[in-house]
């Protein structure tokens, strides 16, 4: 048997490739699906199945595009409804798989379908659990997901059920592959790793650890933050069905020339997203540009931020067009009307008006502090960042809520912004939100609260501070 997990780092994701005697199995699928292809060509096998542990909220599965190239039925667990054809699994139902079995747990909690894949070696022994989101490293799947119209409660009840009666008795030696490691927002706080043992998880893990049902359904479910707004898209897309990625590729891939992209952006509705790293950003972009860079949590930012309905042009790095494109439809955007041919050198050599952003070192924000009293820090970091630690008097407004524009009506004519996050990835994107909504009047803090921290003459607290 061979076993290799697929991990998409801007999205926490883990798909899982399995394939025993020339069969093979794919395991919660991403959109693009070449990588999934290959391997099977370069393996000599024939993808047989395709696994979904539940609907996923926090990216397009890449299942109807998988079943059309391969002819492989989906499968989900029981009490799954979808808007095409699957292969409905009853509890502990087994596929064969060359010299192999895969076996279908029913584990709702997380979701009402949610179900894991014990994979069985040849003599029948249980090798391998694919959780989904059921059971992370050091965490389980939060239960306040889309699931009818059942409370986050009973979920985490039904949660606490799957984990002890179809998890826990399994050997301990089962080795955990989820399909999501740190930094994902499907859990609470997962560990570092990306797979784990059943053993370390009953030794490590809070959610199996011995408690009633009460204490359980307390610990999952206390200190649960909001999910990100396009969850509930995506697994919307997921239950429905979407156009296919070769579809988006087409649209999203049109090079478009200048006069047709100033067409485009001069539009009300149009988004500008602008991929390319932080540092480029800040030394010129095209007026208006939002900045998403790839070389961060591109796909996860953007579904967070940026409106689904509306149409989108791109300015990207030279050769990163593709890329661009295919992070965006892994969650849910379709409407990418092209690129900037040329990117925004081109720009810059037709003598149109650029933008920029000041960028200032932690040494000069502490010589400013005491100096202006129109100074306003504006801390975008999470919430529970900012409760850790911050600058005296500093506002906290979480990247997240400047999706909506209302969050910004506080932010006065004469106050003059540091914007900072925490390494300075997210800051950049709030400056160019910002600035998108006509509030120039702002400087990004370089290296954001990881070099602020430690700087001299910055008066540092806990308290909390808010926008309002």
């Amino acid at each position: 048997m061979f076993i290799k997990q697929l991990y998409t780092g801007c999205l926490s994701e883990a798909a899982y490739y399995i394939d025993s005697e020339g069969e093979a199995a794919i395991i919660d699928p991403l959109r693009d699906i070449d990588a999934y292809l290959s391997l099977a060509r370069e393996r000599n096998a024939k993808i047989r199945y395709i696994f979904e542990t539940h609907f996923h909220a926090d990216f397009v599965s890449g299942h109807l595009d998988l079943a059309k190239a391969t002819g492989a039925p989906i499968i989900y667990g029981p009490l799954t409804e979808t808007n095409f054809p699957i292969h409905l699994a009853k509890d502990g139902e087994r596929f064969v798989l060359g010299g192999s079995t895969i076996e279908v747990l029913h584990t709702p909690g997380h979701t009402v379908e949610s179900s894991c894949y014990l994979v069985r070696t040849s003599d029948g022994k249980p090798y391998a659990l694919f959780t989904g989101d059921t059971l992370f490293v050091g965490d389980v799947g939060r239960p306040d997901l889309s699931s009818g119209n059942l409370s986050r409660e009973e979920l985490a009840s039904m949660l606490y059920d799957s984990l002890r009666k179809k998890i826990a008795p399994l050997p301990d030696e089962v080795i955990i592959y989820p399909a999501h490691g740190p930094g994902s927002s499907c859990g609470k706080n997962l560990g570092p790793n990306t797979y784990s043992t059943l053993r370390e998880e009953k030794e490590s893990n809070y959610a199996l650890r011995e408690q009633t049902k009460d204490e359980f359904i307390k610990a999952v479910t206390d200190g649960l933050m909001a999910p990100p707004q396009y969850f509930s898209v995506n697994a919307r897309i997921n239950k429905e069905g979407y156009d296919s990625l070769e579809e988006v590729l087409e649209t999203g891939l049109k090079a478009l020339d200048l006069a047709t992209f100033k067409e485009y952006i001069t539009k009300e509705d149009v988004i500008l997203l602008d991929t390319r790293r932080s540092d480029h950003f800040v030394a010129g972009f095209v007026p208006g540009s939002i900045s998403i860079g790839l070389d961060g949590r591109f796909a996860e930012w953007a579904g967070s931020l940026l409106p689904f309905d509306r149409p989108m042009v791109l300015v990207t790095a030279p050769g990163e067009e593709r890329e661009s494109v295919i992070r965006l439809a892994r969650v849910g955007f379709s409407k990418v009307k092209g690129y900037l041919e040329g990117g925004y050198q081109a720009w810059q050599r037709s003598g149109e008006p650029i933008d920029m952003i000041i960028e200032v070192e932690s040494d000069e924000l502490a010589m400013d502090l005491p100096f202006d009293e129109n100074l306003v820090v504006l801390d975008v970091r999470r919430d529970t960042e900012f409760a850790e630690g911050h600058i005296k008097e500093a506002i906290n407004l979480p990247l997240q809520e400047l999706a909506d524009p209302a969050s910004m009506a506080n932010i006065e004519e004469q106050h003059n912004l540091y914007v900072h996050c925490g390494g300075g990835y997210r800051s950049i994107i709030a400056a160019s939100m910002l600035k998108r909504q006509g509030i120039h009047n702002l400087r990004n803090v370089s290296g954001g609260w990881n070099r602020i921290k430690d700087q001299q003459g910055i008066e540092i607290v806990k308290e909390k501070s808010v926008l309002n």
